[in-house]
């Protein structure tokens, strides 16, 4: 039995934290359009300045000399614009997973983003050449972010030892919310004291940071590391040996495609997704319109419902592991109930904000705890492809994301489409489609989700 190497200062935690900053990059890059995008548009009405549904809570505030440029796009236009990254997204999410075994995750994640960072750098000239040459950044962009989680999970397979896994690919994918969390209030005070432009500029720079560093500290497995201590290679690879490897060159595509606890996984990530992205494409603009905030508040509280997930997905992971170690509750059991709460819940205050009118705390509250509760589905179905085919788990991530991705792509078009006159019994509308569709994954995974290992997962050891 190889004795556990501390955590502090080690390769792995370095690997970790690397790694959540790779991820906040992808998701402030990701996320900085949706802010940046209420300052780039024409103020409509310039008859009178609120042109909110509601009063403006905003003091008026000095307005800064902006020389950045504005654009008359019509909602429509809008909505694409904002889908589009999830165009590219989607093409390289069962790639990635191929190319990080073939090539090394290391590089296929650091180009990957670095590819994102370069085209944000980009976003303000393609702006001002127009719409079209824009939707078609964000589109490159969603091609080089697509294969960042197919490659960590990749990465995590050669690097996390068995019982370390959930510490560590916490620390790593949580990055996504942090980015999230940070770059929205940031993204609104950029854009007040500077201007939109800037808003790529900043995130760009640190993308760029994060590229050198990780070109520089990382490594594909713990044998080809510079600087990791034997002990803790010696650890980890031992630790690693018995594991059944990833590496296999079989893959069972059919019983893979054919397998109904997949397709559970499918649906409910899909379902959970509608929600969560015409949430983060559309919350600062409801927030503007509907509600009445500035852009500096706006991302302020914009951000509110990306931190109660994020709390609540940590809090979520360590609960849903006690009650299957310690009380024994059955694996799809915790999966099941975790996926109940973290999609039924969401539907419901979303609604319930639909109806606040003009009480902004309310609808700010119901949105948060809505967002919030959605965090709780991290232990759920989210996780599950570990429980049903751990050997190919990277793969399943791939199928799976991939049809998540088309609620990014479809759910901001439709919703935008449906708010052409902003007005509270239109976003009512698309509040409904989302729980709706959020109420029927949860009901399709607690039918046909399962728990454990499924048979064609076991792999086919020959006997040579």
């Amino acid at each position: 039995e190889e004795k556990k190497t501390p955590a502090c200062c080690s390769s792995r935690y370095g690997l970790a934290f690397l790694s959540c900053y790779g991820f906040f990059v992808a998701y402030a890059l990701r996320v900085n359009l949706s802010v940046a995008m209420v300052d780039m548009l024409k103020n409509r009405s310039s008859v009178n300045n609120s042109s909110s549904v509601c009063p403006h809570h905003s003091i008026p505030v000095p307005k800064h000399n902006h020389t950045a440029s504005v654009y008359d796009w019509d909602s429509e236009t809008q909505g694409w614009i904002l889908g589009s990254f999830f165009y590219g997204y989607i093409l390289t999410q069962i790639p990635g997973g191929y190319l990080a075994r073939k090539y090394g995750a290391k590089w296929l994640f650091g180009i990957g983003i670095l590819c994102t960072v370069i085209f944000t750098l980009l976003t303000p000239v393609a702006a001002d050449l127009g719409a079209g040459y824009l939707i078609a950044v964000r589109v490159l962009e969603g091609i080089g972010e697509g294969v960042s989680y197919p490659a960590m999970h990749a990465m995590w397979a050669s690097w996390a030892p068995p019982l370390e896994r959930s510490r560590l690919l916490t620390i790593s994918y949580t990055g996504a919310q942090l980015g999230t969390v940070v770059a929205l209030p940031l993204s609104g005070q950029i854009c007040f004291y500077l201007d939109w432009t800037y808003v790529f500029y900043i995130f760009g720079a640190v993308g760029l940071l994060w590229f050198v560093l990780w070109a520089y500290f990382v490594s594909n497995s713990p044998s080809l590391h510079k600087r990791i201590s034997e002990d803790e290679k010696t650890y980890i690879m031992a630790s690693l040996k018995n594991e059944l490897s990833p590496t296999t060159d079989y893959i069972p595509w059919t019983s893979i495609l054919k397998s109904l606890p997949l397709w559970a996984i499918v649906v409910a990530h899909f379902s959970y997704n509608w929600t969560f992205y015409t949430l983060l494409t559309l919350l600062p603009t409801y927030m503007n319109d509907i509600l009445g905030f500035s852009i500096q508040q706006n991302g302020m509280l914009s951000a509110l419902p990306y931190l109660g997930c994020w709390l609540l997905a940590l809090l979520g992971g360590q609960l849903a592991d006690l009650l299957r170690e310690k009380y024994l509750i059955r694996t799809v059991i915790v999966r099941k109930a975790f996926t109940i709460v973290g999609m039924v819940g969401p539907a419901v205050f979303l609604v319930a904000a639909g109806y606040t009118g003009c009480n902004y705390v309310l609808a700010i509250a119901f949105l948060t705890l809505s967002s919030s509760l959605g965090g709780v589905s991290a232990s759920g179905f989210n996780i599950n492809h570990l429980d049903i085919a751990p050997s190919y788990a990277g793969i399943l991530l791939g199928i799976t994301n991939s049809f998540a991705t088309i609620p990014g792509m479809v759910g901001p078009v439709i919703a935008r489409s449906l708010t052409k006159s902003n007005t509270i019994p239109e976003w009512q509308i698309v509040f409904y489609i989302s729980a709706a569709i959020n109420i029927f994954g949860a009901v399709f995974f607690t039918m046909f989700g399962k728990g454990t290992l499924q048979p064609w997962a076991v792999q086919r050891i020959h006997i040579r």
